[in-house]
């Protein structure tokens, strides 16, 4: 046997997260990629997972601890590594654990420490936070239950370690967790998640609008109107509320709306596709479906190119030139809206971005995606692609200075000069930031990006 760390991986641009919840505890045998804590971002919660199988020798992380990248989460003993096993021990009756001897104390040999990295986090998106619960009984012991249990324990705030499982080999049920949650509320714990709940209350008083000089928000007994059902909104909307509230206020912003013709491409598009599925079927290549979103990222990367203060962002009284090009598509998921970022746009073909996007979006459907895969973005696409619509105005994703929003094509006659042709047109709807964006490099970009996806050959100009 040796012992390995167990640190935290790459949590993308998040300099501290906060231990959330311990999954195991020291004795307890852990498999591979089996999640060991979870930790809480402002965007998500993820399950730190075990790079090798073993048992858990000390857990070096507590509830409430702040830890970042790097930080080491607990020591596992492993079997079958290069390091020297430590030697066996005379027969004695075990020592109850005590805490590390002080230097004085004479030293006893042990596994050397191996550092293996660690697996990249799964990433868990909850509908709503955890909710405070400290009540002063002892845990049961480490929680037994499935995935979609201990995302109905977190729904509910219940902490599954001071739950007692009734199914086989002590598994937490979700009766189990209906029940826990009905003898807190009726016991003594009631006061504490009366209060638990009061706190959200406060903060939207004191958001309220009276910190901008505005009037408070009306305050309605919806109920005497007719009946009425009370839904708590999820975490990712909560967030991203606040972001796109802050980002409304504080930028000044313009929306230039255009049509871009698309006729030509959409039937390069379709033949590309066709292509692909007769390779797929004789084997020669892997099917991947291009979408029209795929081209609009390649336009819009030439576009940032030409007019580089679109990929800009603000830094006091200075702007901030990037030099990547990194793309987020906003996707819709049942957890809310979320942004995955295609990086370095610019590198790629049509084909590898259109698979990237499939797998991206995949991940953020499942609850899946990283904070790395969200952060990074130099400029954004929201499209609203095939539901419906014409024009829309998105809000800026700061500290981006500009936004694309698209919205679903439809054939219009459009005059060639000596008659009116059906043509497919695509509503474009460029929103900037009017602190570093003009309104004239507004209507180029737009006009320019318009002539790329009516001939899509400009972009190898």
């Amino acid at each position: 046997m040796s012992v390995i760390e167990i640190k935290v991986p790459d949590i993308g641009d998040f300099a501290e997260v906060t231990v959330i919840e311990l999954i195991v505890k020291p004795g307890d045998s852990v498999r591979a990629e089996q999640s060991l804590i979870t930790v809480e971002s402002d965007k998500a919660s993820m399950e730190i997972p075990s790079s090798h199988a073993g048992v858990v020798k000390e857990l070096k992380v507590q509830l409430g601890d702040k830890v970042k990248e790097g930080s080491l989460v607990l020591l596992l003993e492993v079997a079958g590594a290069t390091a020297t096993p430590a030697p066996t021990p005379p027969s004695e009756p075990k020592p109850a654990p005590a805490l590390a001897p002080p230097a004085s104390t004479a030293t006893v040999s042990v596994a050397p420490v191996v550092q293996i990295p660690v697996a990249a986090p799964v990433v868990v998106l909850e509908t709503a936070a955890p909710a405070a619960h400290t009540p002063g009984g002892a845990p049961v012991g480490l929680p037994h239950a499935s995935p979609s249990v201990r995302k109905f324990a977190r729904e509910l705030g219940v902490p599954l370690a001071e739950v007692k499982g009734s199914g086989p080999k002590g598994r937490i049920t979700e009766a189990d967790v209906q029940a826990f949650t009905q003898a807190v509320m009726s016991g003594a714990v009631q006061t504490a998640a009366i209060a638990a709940q009061a706190k959200p209350a406060a903060a939207a008083a004191a958001n309220d609008g009276a910190g901008l000089g505005l009037i408070p928000w009306p305050k309605v007994d919806f109920a005497k109107f007719g009946p009425i059902e009370r839904k708590e909104m999820s975490r990712i909307k909560k967030i991203s509320g606040a972001n796109l509230l802050r980002n409304a206020v504080m930028i000044p912003a313009v929306t230039n709306h255009d049509d871009a013709d698309i006729t030509d491409l959409e039937a390069f598009r379709v033949a590309t596709n066709l292509e692909n599925e007769k390779a797929a079927k004789t084997g020669n290549s892997v099917s991947v479906k291009v979408t029209m979103l795929a081209f609009l990222i390649k336009a819009c990367v030439a576009a940032l190119k030409k007019y580089p203060e679109f990929n800009s962002s603000l830094d006091g009284d200075a702007l901030i030139y990037k030099q990547y090009y990194h793309i987020g598509f906003a996707a819709d998921t049942p957890n809310g809206l979320m942004v995955p970022v295609v990086k370095d746009a610019d590198q790629k073909g049509i084909l590898q971005i259109s698979q990237e996007m499939s797998e991206l979006a995949k991940k953020a459907r499942d609850g899946k995606l990283s904070p790395a895969e969200m952060s990074g973005a130099s400029f954004t696409i929201s499209s609203l692609g095939g539901i419906g619509g014409r024009y829309f105005t998105p809000i800026i994703n700061a500290p981006e200075v500009a936004i694309l929003g698209v919205c679903k094509s439809a054939v219009a006659p459009v005059w060639d000069g000596k008659a009116f042709q059906p043509r497919l047109m695509l509503p474009l709807s460029l929103t900037w930031d009017h602190r570093v964006i003009d309104g004239a490099a507004a209507a180029r970009f737009n006009v320019y990006l318009g002539q790329i996806l009516g001939d899509f050959r400009r972009v190898l100009l």
